[in-house]
């Protein structure tokens, strides 16, 4: 079978607890090349995603022993991949919860298998995108804000000598703000230079994602302001920097 993706194959991890929808969703992407790996619990899938690293994972919401949120804030600690919900609960409070607790798309049961499929290859490309650009030899250039560094050579954020645990995301959301201080910009626009035009979530993820920035920042220091809220329009880089 023919296929434009990296070798060795991309892996994705399907978690849910019916049978049917595991093994019609495992059929439909091993139909397409890619390498599935299943979970019927959500602490078998937290262990399975930190043991085997999939690319991407899907998964149900109402899960035994432990539901799928709390699967995806287990892993959104240590793990920055897609994560896409894949659920038959379908309100509002539902969509932003999951996307408040890390996911970076939400379908709903009942699926059109071709839009999960269109989905998921969507997130996957911009992750190869990503990939790609972090392979090419880039120099090292390190922005400074008082005892605060950010390095856009090695995707690294320190304070004084404390490396602070960022996702990838996350780290791509502060190299925007820095590189343009005092600029604001809107949720929607972040949402497209971090995430890609091509990905189908939704922009409550960047207001999510703003606010761990924030917790991890204040961790480290709460005395400074480095993200300033501009109400109805967006968020700026407040903080001084210098190279």
């Amino acid at each position: 079978m023919s296929s434009t993706r990296n070798d060795p194959q991309e892996a994705i991890l399907v978690v849910d607890d019916e049978d049917e929808i595991v093994q019609f969703v495992q059929d439909a992407l091993e139909d397409k090349g890619y390498t599935v790996w299943t979970a019927f619990d959500g602490v078998t899938a937290v262990k399975e995603a930190r043991e085997r690293h999939p690319d991407l994972v899907i998964l149900d919401i109402m899960l035994p022993g432990c539901d799928g949120f709390a699967v995806c804030k287990e892993l959104r600690e240590d793990l920055d991949i897609p994560i896409l919900f894949l659920s038959a609960k379908q309100s509002d409070a539902d969509k932003v919860w999951g996307f408040s607790m890390g996911a970076d798309d939400y379908v709903m049961k009942p699926f059109s298998i071709k839009e999960l499929i269109a989905r998921v290859e969507a997130h996957l490309r911009r992750q190869r995108r990503v990939q790609a650009r972090n392979r090419q030899q880039r120099p090292a250039t390190q922005l400074r804000c008082g005892e605060l560094t950010v390095d856009l050579g090695t995707y690294e954020v320190r304070y004084a000598d404390s490396l602070l645990a960022l996702t990838r995301k996350e780290f791509e959301i502060i190299q925007l703000l820095i590189l343009h201080p005092r600029q604001i910009f809107s949720r929607e626009v972040i949402y497209d230079r971090i995430w890609g035009m091509d990905s189908l979530g939704n922009t409550e993820t960047v207001t999510e994602h703003i606010k761990r920035i924030r917790r991890k920042l204040a961790q480290c220091d709460v005395q400074t302001e480095y993200i300033s809220t501009v109400w109805g329009v967006g968020y700026k880089w407040v903080a001084n920097v210098s190279l």
